[in-house]
């Protein structure tokens, strides 16, 4: 049967993580408005699959809430539950839980991680991540403890996603970065390719996204965007295919929705079906 595992979870964690783009506490460059803490509902259900992924069907929903403010740094909260059914009448049900902060300016990122398969606990997770000259410090707690380096200059969510932000907002239609966000044992880099469509004004049409939730978001402008995720390990010569796609409506605000993850096989759909707003934690003096 096929899970829902936590190295894509914790890709479309990424997705809902856009409403911290702006954690480093500027403002990127065109766009008018600041970040907008909150806390996001979306439900999933398949959209579309092929005869060899074997599924019948899925559902499930996705929360997404994170706290603080530009000056102490952002947590997230995020929980990605999936009931997935195959031809023969099986069910399976991964439930991911994963709590993450990631400091001012992306200096360092922490992370706990639970996966658990039909109520019990799969995998575990649980680091510390920090920029180092060239190089990524990575502190292991679980699922072993463990003392590693990682080369190269992988942003942490927040920074990658700052930076796709700004791009949007400048105009540039493609971007590319390398990803550190604690997927897989806590070792995992993920090379990634964002392609940014053209701006859109006001909430845009709710299709089907809760009317009251897109209208919650505002009016602001918003991009069509999709983010290619690709093992950045082995070979890299020739044509590459991307381990997941996610695709979604990015706002200025930092708000994400209509989600669509690709997994190959089989696509998921997320809508957004309630959105809370919550207060930004003040900068102290």
């Amino acid at each position: 049967m096929v899970q829902i595992g936590k190295g894509r979870a914790l890709a479309i964690a990424a997705v809902a993580a856009t409403t911290v783009v702006l954690g480093a506490g500027t403002t990127p460059a065109g766009a008018s408005s600041a970040l907008q803490p909150h806390r996001a509902v979306y439900d999933l259900a398949l959209a579309d699959t092929s005869q060899a992924a074997g599924i019948s069907g899925v559902r499930g929903r996705m929360v997404y809430e994170f706290t603080g403010g530009p000056c102490e740094g952002y947590s997230v909260s995020f929980r990605f539950v999936t009931q997935v059914a195959d031809e023969g009448g099986n069910m399976r049900v991964t439930d991911l839980q994963t709590s993450s902060f990631e400091e001012p300016a992306g200096k360092a990122f922490q992370f706990v991680s639970k996966t658990f398969v039909n109520q019990k606990l799969s995998e575990e997770t649980h680091g510390r991540a920090e920029h180092k000259s060239s190089a990524i410090e990575l502190d292991l707690k679980k699922p072993a403890e463990e003392e590693v380096t990682l080369p190269g200059n992988a942003l942490f969510p927040t920074e990658h996603l700052t930076r796709l932000i700004e791009n949007a907002s400048n105009g540039k239609p493609i971007f590319v970065a390398d990803i550190f966000d604690g997927s897989e044992s806590g070792q995992k880099i993920y090379e990634t390719t964002a392609v940014i469509g053209l701006k859109r004004e006001g909430p845009g049409a709710a299709e089907k996204d809760d009317p009251k939730a897109v209208e919650t978001i505002g009016g602001h402008r918003h991009w069509p965007v999709t983010i290619s995720y690709f093992d950045g390990s082995g070979d890299h010569t020739g044509e590459r295919t991307p381990i997941y796609q996610l695709s979604f409506l990015l706002y200025e605000n930092g708000i994400s929705r209509r989600l669509l993850l690709d997994y190959g096989d089989f696509e998921l759909r997320g809508n957004l079906v309630e959105l809370t707003r919550i207060d930004a934690a003040p900068c102290k003096d």
